[in-house]
């Protein structure tokens, strides 16, 4: 209703944006912090000659949660590969995109980051500690009392609060930290149904969001956080949080709540306003597994499309981010696997995307918010499995002999990791978390008889941890459409902010 009465006031009486229920304006602390100024002067060097370009309408940011270079090659080898091709000359639909640069992802407080800060520098232009969520680098994490006075406000705020549509699409809870991080200010990520003192979890503050009229489409998993525990969830101040998301709007626009895939296929999108979609109760199946056991859930590039059908219907333009969530949390388990096959289906979304916008004003990033310990060794030939064991070739195209073995005589995989849980061999299991049931089995095995490219095999670490960690290298930034030639060069994480800024020509304070 808000987005409508102002569209409607702008066209009949050439009044400026009327303010939403409450501005999201930068604060100045926000805008006077060294990265915001730093990133908005570098971003503010290259967009004089990017002016020339029109300005976007749209912006779309698809965030591969943990998707690394190493990642990248991997994926779109075993893509061309699962086309029956050698694979390594493939590309991932989004790695044809014109404009690209690396950017660095270390938190204010460590060199290997997490999700929470890096997706804060992403969606505020100020970086900050691990564990936070849009708050400033001044507060400690999860001190409430310490996080008042460092709120930060983000594009996806600013965006609604101007009259634009938003939208947030995650195969993870969507109270996670990176799709949290577009909309929610914590100083604790795990705060997701629960808080402590006065501050207000992750699952309410989505519901409750006073920016613009709140987010219109927010489609993942997470059901459990916005339940009660009487219900199967883990709320126990007794609200039920979709009823609540749908008395907000009753009787204004018209609001869909759904439960899964078949769901969100029977939905006449035209007739829909808003909508909200939690389609599991914790995080949503990793793809190789959902298409395994016919879960009913909608893929990632099913989510997209939906996402853009319901947000391109405001002429005023949209703010959309999706995330992979998955990618990530398959790295964690050492099951390299699963981490590949969902960043071919977040390619797939990319390539959904592409299909339903005007790339004239729209532009469109994909990045990743760090990377993993995943590694491609040893000298296989081309065109070997990438999940398969070492293979290297003769000059006649046969393989030699002990090629593919270590200095121990035992042979190994293309991809390991270099610290986590080690090695499991689950057959068929395609269920990655599965991983957690069995012991820790570090250290060299004999992988001889074993298929590593199963779905359940789960490459050998070098130092045993309870599960694999982050990596602190660079990651890639690709970009497509109006506004996307700003992406050049080595960038710090909190130039996205000012990219999007930038491509949009949004005010980051009152008009």
């Amino acid at each position: 209703m808000a987005k409508r009465l102002a569209r409607a006031l702008r066209a009949c009486c050439f009044f400026p944006l009327i303010p939403a229920v409450q501005a999201a304006d930068l604060p100045d602390y926000q805008r006077n912090s060294a990265w915001f100024t730093d990133g908005d002067s570098r971003v503010e060097t290259r967009a004089v000659e990017s002016r020339r370009d029109k300005t976007a309408k749209n912006v779309i940011l698809f965030v591969g949660d943990g998707m690394g270079i190493s990642t990248l090659t991997a994926a779109r080898i075993l893509e061309g590969q699962l086309r029956g091709e050698d694979g390594e000359e493939n590309t991932l639909s989004f790695e044809e995109f014109p404009y690209s640069a690396l950017i660095k992802t270390y938190n204010t407080n460590q060199q290997t980051p997490d999700s929470a800060g890096t997706m804060t520098a992403m969606m505020t232009g100020v970086k900050t500690r691990a564990g936070v969520i849009n708050i400033d680098s001044a507060a400690l994490r999860a001190d409430c009392a310490g996080s008042k006075g460092h709120e930060l406000n983000t594009f996806l705020e600013l965006m609604e609060s101007r009259g634009k549509s938003t939208g947030i699409v995650s195969t993870a809870r969507i109270t996670h930290a990176t799709p949290a991080a577009t909309y929610a200010r914590s100083p604790e990520r795990n705060w997701e149904y629960s808080a402590d003192g006065d501050c207000k979890d992750i699952a309410a503050q989505l519901v409750e969001m006073e920016f613009g009229d709140g987010i219109d489409v927010i489609l993942g998993g997470g059901r459990r956080n916005f339940i009660t525990t009487d219900a199967g969830g883990k709320r126990e101040d007794g609200r039920d949080l979709t009823s609540e998301w749908r008395q907000r709007y009753d009787g204004e626009q018209q609001a869909q709540y759904l439960q899964s895939g078949a769901d969100l296929s029977a939905l006449d999108l035209t007739a829909t306003d808003k909508l909200l979609g939690l389609f599991t109760s914790s995080h949503m199946s990793y793809d190789a597994d959902r298409v395994a056991t016919g879960a009913d859930e909608p893929s990632i590039a099913e989510m997209t499309s939906a996402a853009i059908d319901v947000l391109q219907k405001n002429d005023d333009g949209y703010f959309l981010m999706v995330e992979s969530g998955r990618i990530d949390h398959s790295h964690h388990a050492g099951n390299a696997y699963n981490a590949l096959h969902d960043a071919i289906a977040f390619s797939d979304a990319v390539a959904a995307a592409l299909d339903r916008v005007n790339l004239d004003e729209t532009l469109i990033l994909v990045t990743a918010d760090h990377s993993h310990v995943m590694t491609i060794a040893g000298y296989p030939t081309r065109g070997n499995p990438i999940l398969g064991k070492m293979v290297t070739n003769g000059a006649d195209g046969a393989p030699l002999a002990d090629a593919g073995a270590a200095a121990d005589g035992l042979p190994y995989t293309t991809l390991s990791y270099a610290n986590g849980l080690g090695y499991a061999d689950l057959d068929d299991e395609t269920d990655a978390d599965a991983r957690y049931d069995t012991a820790a089995d570090t250290g060299r095995k004999d992988l001889s008889a074993v298929d590593t490219q199963a779905p359940g095999f789960h490459q050998e670490a070098l130092v045993p941890l309870g599960s694999e960690s982050h990596a602190g290298e660079d990651i890639s930034l690709h970009a497509i459409g109006a506004g996307a030639r700003l992406v050049q060069g080595t960038l710090e994480q909190s130039a996205v902010f000012h990219l999007m800024v930038g491509a949009t020509g949004l005010p980051v304070t009152a008009e």
